[in-house]
């Protein structure tokens, strides 16, 4: 099924006339199911402040008897935001080890499946929580099912898909979660927008006052739809049978089969699978522990212009939710031209070189557009620029990590790769949060720690840097078997 050999001469820009109808399907459902994975993400990433500041407020009574409610500090909501969002790596992480051995073991359709509705689901749950800690509960469940969709999701496409055009299928499949993430920053727009008129305002479900961020997350429970067309024609692929059955044949299932004693007893696969930890971890770190806090660093600069402007108190919420859609989209447009013209310039460079060029230039980017964005003029050119550079890195994960392993191993060695580092990414946000309130605080005279400490986290795009040298360079060679 995925054919070796090219049936016409091969164009880059014309790849996809490569493909029949059942790999398009296949292509369609694993960025449909990927697409919507990355537009739970990003529901919680551009929601995170707001949910904060809900979930953290406490109410008391005046002297007047009247019950009042007292907001939570900037402080607070970055620290336990942040906080929530370690969490949620945390679940991604462990997601990832579960699924990616049930994606060897069970078969990519069936787990696929799965992660569809663990994710959906409980993203639709997170909108009902009461306060900090079942919020955090929803996120953790949430991101085993996040953690599990993408290793699958790869090996299923790395499969199928002819593998003279595999890495444009990829890149495109990668490329597809800014999609997801600008759905989700378009959702964000118009419901601040309707929430700054009042739409608002007698909307209640099961005793929840909505606000933005609550029906954000109900919508964000939708893509369980997708599971129906999963279960209804997609097939495991040829590749996964024939090793399944030679696995079966062995006598030993489990021991050939997605095993990470399998993984890390053969010298080769080990080193592969900890040389693509170190690298998933400095790209994951530079955009869940940097990256995707812009929106949380732009609210205040949103806000600060809109007061300046005259915008009316019981529209500010709303209206400043709109441009934080509106940075994500812009991120987003650029992480999209990143994540695909990478396998393109990975098929011309190499896989090493692209990475090294990729890391660099997010670092370099990152400084920059958190050292002097100071207007919401310079979102319109700074906050693309920066996701085309960090997104790029994402977009090299799903080309090389699959090519690291062989077809028994590949959805475990992907999954491990691009999801236990999350285990150790999980301490970015964290040290964000930290950095913030402790180190670059007001007390110690900087008036906005997030600023600072994003910068100084940037040192993490050189740890992918220096792991280069080690890893196997996978241009213009076959899959492992």
């Amino acid at each position: 099924m995925t054919g070796n050999e090219p049936s016409r001469p091969l164009n880059q820009w014309t790849w996809f006339l490569h493909l029949n109808g059942y790999h398009w399907f296949v292509l369609i459902v694993a960025a449909l199911g990927w697409l919507f994975d990355t537009m739970d993400q990003q529901i919680f990433a551009v929601s995170r402040s707001s949910a904060m500041a809900t979930l953290l407020a406490e109410t008391t009574t005046n002297e007047l008897g009247e019950v009042v409610t007292i907001a939570p500090s900037k402080e607070d909501k970055d620290f336990y935001g942040a906080l929530s969002t370690s969490v949620f790596m945390i679940g991604w992480a462990l997601g990832g080890l579960v699924f990616g051995v049930l994606g060897d073991r069970m078969g990519r359709a069936r787990v696929m499946l799965l992660t569809i509705l663990v994710y959906s689901l409980c993203t639709g749950l997170s909108a009902f929580s009461y306060g900090f800690w079942d919020f955090c509960f929803y996120r953790f469940i949430t991101g085993l099912g996040v953690g599990g969709e993408f290793a699958v999701g790869v090996a299923l496409v790395a499969e199928v898909i002819p593998a003279h055009v595999r890495t444009y299928a990829l890149g495109l499949l990668q490329a597809s979660s800014t999609i997801g993430n600008a759905t989700a920053a378009g959702l964000n727009m118009y419901l601040g927008y309707m929430e700054s008129v009042g739409e608002f305002q007698n909307w209640e479900i099961f005793g929840f006052q909505m606000t933005t961020w609550r029906v954000l997350f109900i919508i964000g429970a939708l893509p369980a739809l997708l599971a129906i067309v999963v279960r209804w024609k997609l097939k495991e692929p040829e590749t996964w049978l024939a090793a399944r059955k030679a696995a079966v044949d062995s006598g030993d299932f489990n021991a050939h089969l997605g095993s990470y004693s399998e993984l890390f007893g053969n010298p080769r696969w080990r080193k592969n699978a900890l040389v693509g930890l170190v690298l998933g971890a400095a790209g994951i770190v530079g955009l869940w522990g940097i990256g995707f806090f812009v929106f949380d660093f732009v609210r205040g600069i949103i806000r600060a212009e809109l007061i300046a402007k005259g915008t009316p108190e019981s529209s500010l919420d709303g209206m400043v939710a709109y441009w934080v859609g509106v940075t994500s989209l812009l991120m987003n447009g650029g992480g999209f031209l990143g994540m695909y013209l990478s396998s393109f310039f990975a098929n011309w460079v190499g896989r090493r070189t692209a990475f090294f060029v990729a890391f660099l230039a997010a670092m370099v980017s990152t400084v920059f557009t958190f050292s002097f964005l100071n207007r919401m003029s310079d979102l319109y050119w700074m906050v693309p620029m920066m996701g085309f550079c960090q997104l790029s890195v994402f977009g090299l994960y799903a080309i090389y990590f699959p090519e690291l392993f062989p077809t028994r191993l590949r959805s475990t060695g992907t999954s491990f790769c691009y999801n236990v580092g999350r285990i150790v990414a999980a301490l970015g946000p964290f040290t964000l949060g930290m950095l913030t309130k402790y180190v670059f605080s007001p007390e110690r005279g900087y008036e906005d720690g997030l600023r600072w400490a994003a910068v100084t986290m940037c040192a993490v795009f050189l740890i992918g840097i220096a792991v280069l040298p080690f890893a196997p360079e996978t241009k213009g060679k076959p899959l492992p078997e």
